[in-house]
């Protein structure tokens, strides 16, 4: 009766160890010293309501960030995916391909784009022959297949506009669309000077993924933003490529060099006057 009890109780303590094991196994150790859940319980801060009839002036703009510049690195970095943080291209293409967003082929908005047609233009293969290290001098065809990377897109373009709500007294901006460009590359996949536009996203029905993704806080790690904060705070650096106007054409259609930087600033400059008269008594 006694060996009973023991084979019993022996068996009993065995199957929670391999219970207790089987549940760290489950799941990855905890990277810090508590559960983060504030960032995967986030939703984005709702847009005030805008009427037709409070609107005054407002003024179509589309911008260029330019993840080189330092304070556009949040953007581009890491350009590996880590477990907390993805870069703003990996979390892009990430939830394109489930499917979790719509791309459109202009800035527009009317044509969707699916996810394997944009793909298709990227990835490619190219037939070439190589020499084998083992018999120099004998050649072999062979395949090489080009995969489009999260890392080669450098540039984003915004479509914004930019209003005065007379009932709430503020010029206000809301960012509309989101164009990624790649830089333009030849038949041999060298890089070459020029952008192309790769697709459009419809920015509103996105904030609620940008809310979920962090981005990194250089002053405070316990106080991390998210992309929805970068874009609605604005914290990024920008430039001017084209106002709306009667022949819809951007800036680089008919100022090149410095005159175009020039322009650009001439469009920020007048949007800045004219909030400021409206406030000059």
């Amino acid at each position: 009766m006694k060996k009973l009890i023991l084979v019993v109780l022996l068996v009993f303590n065995v199957g929670i160890t391999i219970e207790a094991f089987s549940q760290v196994f489950d799941s990855p150790p905890r990277d810090g010293a508590w559960d983060k859940t504030h960032t995967n319980d986030r939703k984005p801060v709702g847009y005030a309501p805008v009427r037709e009839a409070d609107v005054s002036w407002y003024l179509k703009i589309w911008r260029v960030i330019d993840f080189r510049e330092k304070m556009n690195q949040v953007f581009y970095y890491p350009d590996e995916k880590i477990r907390d943080r993805v870069s703003f291209m990996q979390m892009i293409l990430s939830a394109y391909q489930e499917g979790a967003i719509v791309a459109y082929k202009d800035d527009e908005f009317l044509t969707p784009l699916p996810y394997e047609e944009m793909i298709s233009s990227y990835n490619t293969k190219d037939s070439t022959q190589l020499e084998r290290l083992d018999n120099p001098g004998e050649f072999y065809d062979t395949v090489i297949t080009h995969t489009l990377d999260p890392n080669d897109i450098k540039q984003l373009r915004i479509k914004e506009v930019q209003f005065f709500d007379k009932q709430r007294s503020v010029m206000d901006v809301r960012i509309l669309g989101i164009c990624p460009l790649k830089q333009v590359t030849d038949d041999k996949g060298e890089l070459k000077p020029g952008f192309q536009p790769m697709f459009w996203i419809y920015f509103p029905t996105t904030r609620p993924i940008f809310a979920k993704t962090e981005v990194f806080n250089v002053k405070n790690s316990a106080e991390r933003r998210t992309y929805d904060d970068i874009f609605q705070k604005r914290f990024f650096s920008s430039y001017i490529t084209k106002q709306e106007n009667t022949f819809n054409r951007s800036i680089s259609q008919y100022k090149t060099g410095i005159d175009a930087l020039l322009e650009a600033e001439k469009i920020k400059t007048e949007i800045f006057d004219l909030e400021h008269h409206l406030w000059e008594f």
